[in-house]
């Protein structure tokens, strides 16, 4: 079987933004039709490949431990040991030096390389962007700054400057806002090293990442008693894509709270909380410690319901090849959020999340990952052939991560010696039978064939494929 090729909208750091490409031949949308009704624009697609248990009825041993909890442990213990952009935050100084902070802030609101526009098409001057960057408040930096602790309060983004303003690139793709770095959940304990000068932001770090994020969702708390809060058992891990705490009228704090998949919370006991909590009794629903802000902006603590029949698992869920598809495929379809705008996530943040819900803790960006020294990877150069990687394709595992630049794809199974991914990716493009060109989109959490995908109009996926990597 020929398979045509098809071209993903690729990414740089964060996600997956789209490469520059040539423009050949362009067509109209062809139909592909697999089954009765199911017509779309997607080739090397069928519909069955879109349900998980296709995948999972295809494994040898779907349920069997690819790693266990103590090895987990020391998978991540040496991620944190290899890789410099994931942080130990029990080991974080407590202090540091007005150069050391300087640096801080310059390495991620420095002034952008290349120009920024507003949605309107206007181009940002010099003027507005050293305002954004003069809200980073640098003339506020002390000889010695202390660093403060707190944990996130509700979903939010991390943004590359003190600001909700969304500035473009020059082709105006208005769901890549170049000031969007990646987003932060419930209970994601920080390192707060420095306030904006409208006080309205802090400069934050995560156990991966270094960006700025709103100070009214984040509570202020004792180094220890933030810490704390993330080795706290037993504990619950939100498994499902998106859950919501149940509603309640009589405190809003922790009413209807979005918590997404790899959300882990303590959870509590009817010893804990006794059988009302804000006026429902919890014998059917997960009771779990959520974080809350004052109006002093400090830490304080509620308990909070999850209805049982929300995707839900006391502890982490086994690392199985089964788990890994069926968690993956919790996502599909949902739209692309590049740096998890959109209330969604993006191709590392889809990863991240995945594996994340099995206790195993990754680098955000894509090439810190594909270049990454953890788990089992094989990394190509200008010089290895496309014999190699479609070797090591050949004996791919389920939950292989397979590395472009600025992209990067879950290996899932192999039909016809054809391998088969899901990835959150932006734009859709391909050669078709006659060798045009058509342009389309996916813009979200897609199945797709790998070995022809168009890189860009020269270039196979094959062709451009850095790194293989498997997390075992």
């Amino acid at each position: 079987m020929k398979y045509i090729a098809l071209a993903i909208s690729l990414a740089t750091l964060a996600g997956c933004q789209p490469a520059p490409t040539e423009a050949p031949e362009t067509t109209t949308a062809v139909a592909y039709q697999s089954l009765p009704g199911y017509q779309h624009d997607v080739i090397g697609m069928q519909e069955q490949y879109l349900e998980p248990e296709f995948w999972v009825q295809r494994l040898q041993q779907p349920h069997a431990a690819v790693l266990t909890p103590a090895q987990i442990t020391a998978f991540n213990q040496r991620s944190y040991a290899v890789q410099d952009e994931m942080v130990l935050l029990d080991e974080y100084p407590t202090e540091f030096r007005a150069a050391e902070l300087i640096d801080k802030i310059n390495s991620i609101s420095s002034l952008p390389g290349y120009p920024r526009f507003y949605a309107t098409g206007e181009q940002a001057t010099t003027a507005q962007l050293e305002g954004y960057r003069s809200a980073a408040n640098l003339a506020a930096v002390e000889a010695v700054n202390p660093v403060r602790f707190g944990l996130v309060v509700k979903r939010s983004s991390m943004r590359t400057f003190p600001t909700l303003d969304k500035l473009y690139s020059d082709d105006l793709d208005l769901d890549i806002d170049r000031f969007q770095e990646t987003g932060v959940f419930p209970g994601t304990p920080l390192a707060i090293l420095h306030t904006s000068t409208d006080g309205k932001w802090y400069l934050a770090q995560s156990y991966h990442y270094l960006a700025w994020i709103q100070a009214s969702d984040v509570a202020i708390g004792p180094r220890d008693e933030v810490l704390a809060f993330a080795d706290k058992k037993p504990f619950a891990v939100v498994t499902e894509a998106k859950v919501e705490t149940n509603y309640t009228p009589s405190f809003a704090p922790v009413s209807a709270v979005q918590l997404d998949m790899s959300t882990r919370l303590p959870l509590l006991s009817a010893a804990d909380t006794g059988h009302d909590v804000h006026g429902q009794n919890p014998f059917a629903s997960y009771t779990v410690q959520l974080p809350i802000r004052d109006a002093e902006g400090a830490l304080a603590f509620s308990p909070a319901l999850i209805a049982r029949h929300h995707d839900v698992h006391v502890g982490y869920l086994p690392y199985t090849e089964a788990n890994v598809i069926r968690q993956a495929f919790k996502f599909l379809g949902e739209r692309y959020g590049w740096g998890h705008d959109y209330n969604a996530r993006d191709c590392t943040g889809f990863v991240l999340e995945v594996y994340r819900s099995m206790g195993i803790d990754m680098p955000r960006n894509s090439s810190q990952q594909g270049y990454g020294e953890y788990g089992d990877t094989v990394v190509y150069d200008e010089n290895s052939s496309n014999a190699e990687k479609l070797a090591r394709l050949a004996n791919a595992k389920v939950g292989d991560l397979i590395y472009l630049p600025g992209h990067v794809v879950m290996y899932i199974g192999d039909i016809e010696g054809q391998p088969y991914v899901i990835h959150d990716v932006h734009g859709l493009n391909y050669r078709d039978a006659e060798d045009q060109h058509y342009q389309g989109t996916l813009n979200g959490v897609s199945v797709t064939p790998l070995i022809d995908l168009g890189f860009n109009a020269n270039d196979t996926y094959l062709d451009r494929i850095y790194a293989i990597k498997s997390v075992r």
